[in-house]
Parts: structure tokens; C-alpha cells; sequence
């Protein structure tokens, strides 16, 4: 998931791309090591930064989809067809090919551990990226906290990280779909945006208080937040990161 890169006081560091893997036609997931990395929490993001031969720079910030890992940070990409960073990091970077990171950003939009409350993790598309990390932090500190996903996509071969989602119900992680525009084979239920029957259906009772995350472009979080609170969710439980284009 991409978003335009917001400046900060964090220093550059220049990292390495150690491994790659496909997710999607479209995605690809780089795997860092980035020496000096002071560690991140789940729901973080780190800038990258591009410098052509000229001296020109392009930067974007982009989701973590690991938990902490000593130095080694991974980024999950969406090619953007006309995008400046997308397409060198999907289709040119290469391993152990060095780039520029910044970060982690953000302590708002994270999950800690220690938190015992539920969790309502709410995915839309790439949105799935840093929500992806607080499922594998809460696998890798052997947590038993109730999570529960709800991830729309627009189709199954958009489906990030789908063998180890469908792997998660082993661990406690609730997993359901929502397909708008091609639902796979024996789905129950017709392509649809998300609703208040989804959230009702896959969701956590205002009642138990659970922690809300929602990711996704701008609109789907809106109406996503818009529901929760209908529903009768705490305002400040409900956390959203949205992304759209950028120039």
C-alpha cells in the first residue's frame, strides 16, 4: 500500500533487497534487510526513495507487512501502471540491488500485543498489507487475542497473501471475503461492495469493545467507518489508514 511520503526527522538508511515474492500478478513483496533498523510495530510504515543518474529523487511511503524482525523490513508493492516508484520496485529492483528507506512512521494506526481486546481488522485491496502485520505479529508473539479479518477484493486473483490467510484459521484468525466484482466458484452470495450485513455478519459486537482497524482507498474506509459507528463503536476504537493516487 502506497501513500505519498511525508518528511520527517528520521535519518535515510540505504538498504538491500535480500528476497522477493509474487502475491498477486501485480504485487510483490520485497524483503529488506536494512542495516541500523531501530525496529517497527505493527501497522507502521517506512518511506523508499528513488535517485535517477540525473539526481532526480521520487519517494513513497509504503505499509510494513512484518512484524519485527531484527533489521530485515518487508514491504508489499502494488504496481501502479503510470506510477514513478512502483514499477521499478515490481519489475526492476533486483536482489541485492540497494535502496533508501526511512522510518518506521506513524504510532496511531498500530497494534500492540499486550493489548487484550479484540480485533476487527477491515481490508480493503492493498489495504490488507500492514493489517497483514499485525496478524503475523500476533502469531509470532504466540498471542491469543481474538482477531477476526473482513478483506474485500475484487477478485481471488487479487487475493494478497492467500495461502498463508487461508492458513490462519489454525492460529484463531477469523478470515472472511468480500468480492465486488468476481467472487470465486461455490461462493455463497453475489459480487458486492461491503455493508452493513458484512460487518454485522463478520464483525465483533459493539459491545465487546474491539479494536477497529480499517485500510483501504479513501471511499471504502469512509463507508467502512461510517457503518462501524451506525453499528455503535466506540469513535476512538476505530482507526483507519486510507490511500489513493499520487502524482
Amino acid at each position: 500500500m502506497a501513500r505519498a511520503a511525508v518528511p520527517g526527522r528520521l535519518s535515510w538508511r540505504v538498504a538491500r533487497l535480500a528476497e522477493v515474492r509474487d502475491e498477486t500478478p501485480t504485487a510483490r513483496t520485497l524483503v529488506l534487510d536494512v542495516p541500523g533498523w531501530p525496529g517497527h510495530l505493527a501497522g507502521q510504515h517506512a518511506d523508499v526513495r528513488l535517485t535517477a543518474e540525473d539526481g532526480y529523487t521520487a519517494q513513497r511511503s509504503y505499509s510494513i507487512a512484518s512484524p519485527a524482525d531484527g533489521e530485515r523490513v518487508e514491504l508489499t508493492v502494488q504496481r501502479v501502471e503510470d506510477g514513478e516508484v512502483s514499477p521499478y520496485l515490481t519489475d526492476v529492483f533486483s536482489v541485492g540491488d540497494p535502496v533508501e528507506v526511512r522510518g518506521p512512521i506513524g504510532g496511531w494506526f498500530v497494534w500492540r500485543p499486550a493489548d487484550p481486546a479484540p480485533v476487527l481488522l477491515v481490508a480493503g485491496g492493498s489495504g490488507i498489507v500492514p493489517l497483514m502485520a499485525m496478524i503475523r505479529a500476533r502469531r509470532a508473539e504466540g498471542a491469543r487475542t481474538p482477531f477476526r479479518l473482513l478483506y474485500s477484493v475484487r477478485s481471488p486473483r487479487e487475493v494478497f497473501y492467500a495461502e498463508e490467510l487461508r492458513a490462519a484459521a489454525l492460529s484463531g484468525v477469523e478470515v472472511s471475503f468480500v468480492y465486488t466484482r468476481e467472487a470465486p466458484e461455490g461462493w455463497a452470495g453475489e459480487p458486492h461492495r461491503i455493508g452493513v450485513a458484512d460487518l454485522n455478519s463478520h464483525g465483533w459486537p459493539a459491545s465487546f469493545e474491539p479494536a477497529c482497524f480499517v485500510c483501504g482507498p479513501t471511499g471504502f474506509v469512509e463507508a467502512v467507518a461510517d457503518i462501524l459507528l451506525a453499528l455503535g463503536h466506540d469513535p476512538r476504537r476505530v482507526k483507519t489508514e486510507r490511500f489513493g493516487p499520487t502524482g
